[in-house]
C-alpha cells in the first residue's frame, strides 16, 4: 500500500450570509484533498494528514471526523496555546465564492517550529509521496518555510515523490517576487506539479499551456497537470517530453459552489496516479470527483454524495 503524507492547514469553515444562518464545518485546500483522496482510494492508499491543531473541542472534533473518513491522524501535532484558524465563505448567484480569513495565529502556521516536528520529519522518510500546496508554504513564517523546503529537498533526494499544488493566493504573500522565488526552489525537485491555468497566468504571466509546460520543465518538474476548469486538464511528462495531452471533462450545469473543486480533482487524480492507473483514467477520476463536489455547498460534502463516483474508481 502506498503511503502519502499531505502537509497543510485546516480551518473552521462558516458558510452563509453574515449575521444570518450559517453552516459550520471545516476545510482547507490540503485537508480537502486528503478527505477526498481517502474516499476515492477506498483504503488502497494510506492517507496521512500533517498539521497542527489546538487542544480545544473543535480540534478534537475535527480529528474524530478525519479518522471517520479513513485518514491517518497520528502525525497531527497538538499546540497547547493556539487553535485552528477560521474562514467565512460567501457565495454569489453563480456559485462563485469570496473568503474572509482569521488565521494569523493559528496552530498550523507554527507547525514547523512545534517541539515535536522532528518526529514528523522522521515519519516523512517512511512515506512514498509528500503533498503540499502553495498555501501550505504561504502561511508559514519565512524561516519555517525555508526549513520545510530544505527538508523536502532531502526527501526528494531520497527518492520520495514530491507533489505540489501551486494554489497561488496573492493575499498570503508579501510580493509576487517572494512567491516566485519560493516556488522555484520547490519546483526544482517536484515530481508532479498540479497547477491551474489562471494561477499560472497571474503569478508568471503565462499566456498558454505550452508556455507553462516549458517553464515547469525548465524549473525541474518531472510531470505536470494544468487544470483548466470546464475545459478539463492538460498533462505532459516533461522528462520524457511527451506531447501535451488535453483530457476533457463533462461540463456541470447545476453549479452550487466551486469551493474545493481543484482540491477534489487533485484527490481523484492522485487516487489513480498513485495506484499506477493510466494518466487518462486518473484525470477522469479527478474530473468526476470535482464535478460532483461543485454540485454541493461547502468544501467537504457528505460522503453519501460522493459514494457513487468513488465506488466506480476501483
Amino acid at each position: 500500500m502506498k503511503q502519502i503524507a499531505l502537509l497543510g492547514e485546516c480551518m473552521i469553515e462558516l458558510n452563509g450570509a453574515p449575521f444570518s444562518t450559517m453552516h459550520q464545518t471545516f476545510g482547507g485546500d490540503v485537508l480537502n484533498s486528503a478527505v477526498y483522496l481517502a474516499r476515492a482510494s477506498r483504503q488502497k492508499i494510506a492517507v496521512h494528514f500533517v498539521t497542527a491543531l489546538g487542544l480545544d473541542s473543535l480540534s478534537e472534533g475535527m480529528i474524530t471526523r478525519w479518522q471517520d473518513e479513513g485518514i491517518r491522524t497520528h502525525l497531527i501535532l497538538r499546540d497547547p496555546v493556539r487553535q485552528p484558524g477560521l474562514y467565512l465563505i460567501q457565495l454569489d448567484g453563480q456559485g462563485e465564492r469570496t473568503f474572509l480569513y482569521w488565521r494569523n495565529n493559528s496552530a498550523a502556521r507554527y507547525m514547523v517550529r512545534h517541539p515535536d516536528f522532528s518526529s514528523v520529519m522522521q515519519a516523512l522518510q517512511q512515506m512514498d509521496a509528500i503533498y503540499l500546496s502553495g498555501i501550505s508554504l504561504a502561511i508559514l513564517p519565512v524561516d519555517d518555510r525555508e526549513k520545510l523546503l530544505n527538508l523536502l529537498a532531502e526527501l526528494a533526494a531520497q527518492g520520495k515523490t514530491i507533489i505540489f499544488d501551486s494554489n497561488y493566493r496573492s493575499a498570503l504573500w508579501q510580493s509576487v517576487e517572494e512567491t516566485q522565488v519560493c516556488y522555484q526552489k520547490l519546483l526544482a525537485f517536484t515530481s508532479l506539479a498540479l497547477v491551474t491555468d489562471d494561477d499560472e497566468c497571474k503569478l508568471w504571466g503565462d499566456k498558454s499551456v505550452t508556455e507553462t509546460m516549458i517553464r515547469l520543465k525548465q524549473a525541474g518538474v518531472k510531470e505536470a497537470v494544468i487544470k483548466a476548469g470546464a475545459a478539463g486538464c492538460y498533462y505532459q511528462h516533461l522528462v520524457q517530453d511527451t506531447p501535451i495531452e488535453l483530457i476533457p471533462t463533462v461540463p456541470v450545469v447545476n453549479v452550487a459552489d466551486t469551493t474545493a473543486a481543484g482540491d477534489a480533482f487533485n484527490a481523484g487524480f492522485l487516487a489513480g496516479f498513485l495506484t499506477d492507473c493510466p494518466i487518462q483514467q486518473a484525470a477522469i477520476m479527478g474530473h468526476c470527483l470535482a464535478g460532483t463536489v461543485i454540485q454541493h455547498k461547502g468544501a467537504i460534502i457528505p460522503i453519501s454524495a460522493t459514494q457513487a463516483v468513488t465506488d466506480s474508481f476501483f
